[in-house]
């Protein structure tokens, strides 16, 4: 393994992140998913603005390149290698190069990305995030939730400490991309599962 090694990683990474399947699903649906709805690329969005199958097939679509991301990584540099094209796909999902660094928020790409490399901390933080967002109907609650635990339980379970430090980096790219999911919960008027976006 070589710094090499780790930009190619990272580069593969950002370059697969940066397919947006939300904007690519709208299109052949005859929609602009980056001007209706909350004018987020990413699956919730879709969803929303899609219906089911639209909001399902951008889910596995990013779910995908993100897998790709993470085990071409694995391949060319290790667990370490793994890592970085899993922090990078979510970087380019967010801002995609090839759509004007407007994408969506990272969280199809993270449930990839987590049970890949760290199988029962992902696991368990993914299981979190379907609760909460079942028993809320909030899709930004339960994204977020899934994040902290999973930084949480690497915190305390993984004694090298820059696996913590990556999870943190998730962790704080999730918070920055769900600023103003944020100030809707805290506000009250943050949409539900389910609920047409409010323009």
């Amino acid at each position: 393994m070589n710094i090499i090694s780790f930009v190619i990683c990272a580069l593969v990474g950002y370059l697969l992140g940066s397919i947006s399947t939300g904007i690519l699903v709208a299109e052949n649906s005859g929609h602009n998913i980056r001007e209706e709805g909350s004018h987020n690329t990413g699956a919730s969005n879709a969803l929303r603005v899609l219906g089911l199958k639209g909001g399902a097939l951008t889910f596995l679509g990013d779910f995908l390149k993100a897998a790709i991301a993470v085990l071409a990584g694995k391949w060319m540099a290790g667990l370490y290698g793994g890592m970085v094209g899993g922090l990078f796909v979510v970087i380019g999902h967010n801002w995609p190069l090839m759509f004007d660094f407007k994408g969506g928020k990272g969280i199809a790409c993270s449930t990839a990305v987590l049970p890949l490399l760290f199988p029962w901390q992902g696991l368990v933080a993914i299981a979190l995030c379907v609760l909460v967002i079942y028993l809320t109907r909030y899709i930004s609650l339960g994204s977020l939730t899934m994040l902290a635990v999973f930084f949480l339980l690497m915190a305390i379970t993984q004694p090298f400490w820059p696996y913590a430090v990556w999870a943190l980096c998730l962790l704080a790219l999730g918070v920055y991309r769900h600023r103003s999911n944020l100030e809707r919960l805290k506000n009250g008027t943050e949409n539900k599962l389910g609920q047409k976006a409010k323009q």
